[in-house]
């Protein structure tokens, strides 16, 4: 084995959009394993628009990266040494560093089985995007039979989890997203009811009312701005509206660029709840999703599409991609096969 390895840092905190330039190569020692540790390679690594706001040093549920240290996020890995529970060869899951080789603590990553699923959908449906679907759209949006349910951003990993589970819950169900190929698999393969390419819409507004003659009983939202106050104008009484993210602000240099409608007399008229929610709330019932997601893919009641992007040298590329919509479903970054 090669003694050194290369390393992703946050060299600057980005102003807007980020660039290549706020990402730093390093080349740095293969660590060697202390006591309660074990060395794991990196097989792939997933890159997830939350990410973004972590570059900056602002407050938030999570810890902002530090500067000049590396990056980190889910990746999936193979044990490379012995330990006192892992054993050489084992696929591994956990929230690691971007660099080629890491030394952990068994205890912060967790093994996983290739047998129900291949090891990078541990990263998404089977992982923190599936989890996000499930408890955000179930125990916040609670969708019943009949009911017409719209999901933003619904060609991505979260929300086409959303949109086929609103399915098997018997929603009606609308997807929007921003390319005619997307909408394709929204309606094709995944079987969504209706699917709004809102790049190429004359009238979001129409578009959205035309798909959702009976309104809209739960919307959620991964993208907030323009597409969301539209929707907003279709709530039905008591609707439901997970807020999972807000990619269309993320990169806004100021608040005055992400102001938009205001949502409170909406709310106020249609009784409707909106709530914001992390994936890690659920933390201690992750073996109930986990296990209910496997049982719909095993069961062809759920699928799932990987973009998979090849060389660590190019995670920077595949994470700024998120920004373009470049992705459909899961971003992931393959490093390199198991040994």
């Amino acid at each position: 084995m090669t003694i050194a390895q290369q390393q992703i840092q946050l060299a600057r905190r980005p102003q807007g959009v980020p660039v290549h330039e706020d990402f730093r190569f390093e080349t740095i020692s293969i660590p060697e394993p202390k006591q309660g540790e074990v060395l794991v390679k990196t097989l792939y690594v997933s890159v997830d628009p939350y990410m973004r706001g972590r570059m900056q040093d602002t407050k938030s549920y999570v810890e902002p990266f530090a500067l000049d240290e590396a990056l980190s996020g889910g990746v999936i890995a193979e044990v490379m040494s012995d330990g006192d529970k892992l054993k050489q060869g084992e696929i591994v899951i956990g929230n690691l560093n971007w660099q080629e080789y890491s030394a952990v603590s068994e205890s912060a990553v967790r093994k996983i089985d290739t047998s129900l699923a291949p090891a990078s959908a541990y990263l998404g449906i089977l992982g923190m995007t599936g989890l996000t679907a499930y408890f955000g759209l179930l125990d916040i949006g609670r969708p019943k039979e009949g009911e017409t349910v719209v999901v933003s951003g619904a060609a991505g990993a979260v929300g086409s989890a959303v949109g086929q589970i609103a399915k098997i819950k018997g929603a009606h169900v609308v997807g929007i997203a921003g390319s005619d190929d997307k909408i394709d698999y929204l309606k094709n393969e995944l079987q969504f009811d209706e699917a709004i390419n809102y790049k190429t819409a004359d009238d979001i507004q129409k578009a959205l009312a035309d798909a959702c003659p009976n309104g809209v009983d739960v919307y959620f939202d991964n993208v907030g701005g323009p597409i969301s106050d539209a929707v907003m104008n279709l709530l039905n009484e008591f609707a439901r509206i997970p807020v999972c993210g807000a990619i269309s602000s993320y990169n806004a240099e100021n608040e005055a660029d992400d102001m938009g409608p205001r949502v409170q007399s909406k709310l106020i008229k249609t009784k409707a709840l909106m709530q914001g929610f992390i994936v890690s709330d659920y933390s201690d019932r992750f073996p109930e999703g986990a296990k209910q997601l496997a049982e719909w893919l095993r069961d062809g009641k759920l699928h799932y599409e990987e973009t998979v992007t090849e060389g660590f040298e190019n995670i920077p590329d595949a994470f700024l991609g998120l920004f373009k919509g470049e992705n459909k479903g899961k971003q992931l970054i393959k490093v390199s096969d198991p040994s």
